[in-house]
């Protein structure tokens, strides 16, 4: 398996699960009554993100999963962004 192939791939799966993660925030602090902007999702996502975990640590005493799925999938992504970039620098450089 071609291995640009592959991390892009995980930069494709790994940017839909961020995306689903943000939205599924975004529902979650909609239902708990704070006042969110679905306009404004992308530019306020991580303020949300935060208020999400400090929301469900007053509640549960844990941070809720969904933060952590916000956090993994985009360093997942930005991981495999940086492999693909550095993986097309070696081939132009061969």
């Amino acid at each position: 398996m071609n291995c640009t192939f592959l991390a892009a791939s995980i930069v494709a799966i790994a940017v839909t699960w961020h995306i689903v993660a943000t939205m599924m925030i975004y529902e979650a602090l909609r239902k708990m009554g704070l006042k969110v902007s679905f306009i404004f999702l992308r530019l306020m996502a991580p303020k949300y993100a935060s208020q999400y975990r400090e929301t469900t640590r007053k509640e549960t005493g844990e941070t809720g999963p969904l933060f952590y799925h916000w956090i993994v999938s985009i360093n997942t992504a930005w991981v495999a962004a940086i492999l693909l970039i550095l993986d097309q620098i070696s081939r132009g450089r061969s």
